[in-house]
């Protein structure tokens, strides 16, 4: 389901065959310490070091958000990177973004059930979904309507792929940028071995953090509801408005202030008076 568009042809490829060369040559060397990648360019240096950050990583939320910030550093037309992942039971969630729109903009597709990341994310999605402008490709509307209102046109989702073991679990790694075809077909090799590095240090601690992340994932949804529900309620009282008011409050003024629905709530918790019209 890859959809390549209008790349502008040249731009990095030169780059990215020597920095590969350099790799492909070092790993013939005496070794990384004795010289092998020490002349290497910086792309071959930076998945060097990633892989030995990953190794010794300790839970599946450090993995991701070493990962995140990678994309942010070898992708260079990245604005804006986050991680899907897909339960056991076949819902889709966020754990890892490097700004705050990407919830707003992954749950969109998590809705409806359509999108470059969720597409990648399911078992028998692609490899790799691209969307080179959101504003004119009509394959995931819901999804490109909220990508283009934060100012997003280029995407690039990849996908994680499941351990070998049950329960299998799938996600997809994610970047997004502002200008229309602005990922290369470089980019694109450097998002699968991202992804390739991140798989692979997810199936070695898994088995360790699976269950602490979907824990942590329960005590922060717990207490993500609990604050929107004091949120609303505060609004309730002060502007005598309905439950669903409230929230609709809430979650329009949170898109205009390009903040999380959970921060906002917290916000309003912390001084009620925040929202209270002049």
């Amino acid at each position: 389901m890859e959809h390549s568009g209008t790349a502008r042809p040249g731009r990095g490829e030169q780059a990215w065959a020597e920095e590969r060369a350099r790799f492909v040559r070092a790993g013939d060397g005496p070794g990384y310490a004795e010289g092998g990648l020490g002349d290497a360019g910086p792309l071959a240096r930076e998945f060097a070091e990633l892989t030995t950050a990953l190794l010794a990583s300790g839970s599946v939320a450090d993995i991701l958000a070493r990962v995140a910030a990678a994309a942010r550093r070898v992708v260079p037309a990245a604005d804006l990177v986050s991680v899907t992942l897909r339960d056991v039971d076949g819902r889709f969630h966020t754990p890892i973004e490097t700004g705050p729109a990407a919830s707003d903009i992954d749950e969109a597709q998590y809705r409806s059930g359509r999108g470059p990341c969720v597409e990648s994310a399911r078992a028998d999605g692609p490899a790799l979904a691209v969307a080179d402008d959101l504003r004119s490709d009509g394959r995931w509307p819901e999804f490109a309507e909220a990508a283009t209102r934060f100012g997003y046109r280029s995407v690039l989702a990849t996908a994680l792929l499941p351990d070998a073991q049950p329960p299998r679990l799938s996600g997809a790694l994610n970047v997004y940028a502002r200008p229309a075809t602005a990922f290369v077909p470089a980019d694109r090799d450097r998002m699968l071995l991202l992804a390739t590095h991140a798989s692979l240090a997810l199936a070695v601690c898994g088995a360790v953090s699976m269950a602490g992340l979907q824990e942590t994932q329960l005590r922060q949804a717990i207490a993500s509801r609990d604050v929107i529900g004091q949120a609303k309620g505060i609004l309730m009282t002060r502007r005598g408005l309905t439950a669903d008011q409230a929230f609709e409050v809430l979650r329009r003024t949170s898109q205009d202030l390009n903040v999380k629905v959970v921060d906002l709530a917290g916000t309003v918790t912390a001084d009620p008076t925040t929202l209270d019209t002049p």
